[in-house]
């Protein structure tokens, strides 16, 4: 109950803010499950809520340009996600806390990146991505500035990042089951999350522009703080 409550009121505040619903999930379900059941489990719900969005932004999406990520994205998604089984649970905890706290730097300092990125480019973002998401759940702030630099706005960036992501979770899913990390719990927590994640983002849709996206964008970047301080101080 617990984590379909915190599972749903998270992906509203993503859906509103406008990113980390993946990042702000990890804190929470690694409280609640531990960190090597918590990082699969997300990984089955981001799966639903990311091929919903490339089915309804299917038109526009720039199919090209995602299978480039993938290029990148799968061999290293399937390393991380093996890799994953045999880490030592302390490092990583303090290097998601690291992680974290690189997610709020990047959006208060980072630069996006200048002209109009390449297919090389997306290659290589897509195999960071892949080995970090693998390992740390989800890594979608830090790629964001260059689906957008690239030039997407609107149905096509929404499409374009969900078919990106969704390769990208799916060889998860296939290293994680290679790795023995899909077990009967992870796979009844990623059924029954999924539908509050679901119902969380199409609320989120409702209520955008009604609240303050600045005010939200700060709590969330409270919130990234004091989990990644939690996790640094080994809690």
């Amino acid at each position: 109950m617990a984590a379909s409550a915190a599972a749903f009121l998270l992906a509203v505040l993503s859906a509103v803010a406008g990113f980390g619903g993946g990042v702000l999930l990890l804190p929470v379900f690694t409280a609640l499950f531990g960190l090597r059941v918590a990082v699969p489990v997300l990984t089955l719900t981001q799966l639903a809520s990311n091929a919903a969005r490339v089915w309804l932004n299917r038109r526009e999406l720039h199919a090209a340009l995602a299978r480039r990520f993938a290029l990148g994205a799968v061999p290293f998604a399937l390393a991380g996600a093996l890799l994953l089984a045999h880490a030592p649970l302390a490092a990583l905890k303090r290097l998601l806390g690291v992680f974290l706290l690189g997610v709020v730097a990047w959006r208060r300092l980072g630069r996006p990146p200048e002209g109009r990125p390449g297919a090389r480019t997306f290659v290589a973002v897509g195999a960071a991505s892949g080995l970090g998401s693998a390992l740390l759940g989800s890594v979608g702030p830090l790629t964001a500035p260059f689906f957008l630099a690239y030039g997407l706005t609107r149905a096509a960036y929404v499409g374009t990042e969900a078919a990106a992501a969704l390769t990208l979770h799916l060889a998860k899913t296939a290293g994680y089951a290679g790795a023995g990390l899909l077990g009967r719990q992870v796979l009844l927590l990623g059924a029954a999350l999924t539908p509050a994640t679901l119902a969380g983002a199409w609320v989120g849709r409702r209520i955008v522009g009604r609240i303050s996206d600045r005010t939200f964008v700060a709590l969330v970047e409270a919130g990234l703080v004091a989990a990644a301080l939690l996790f640094l101080a080994g809690r």
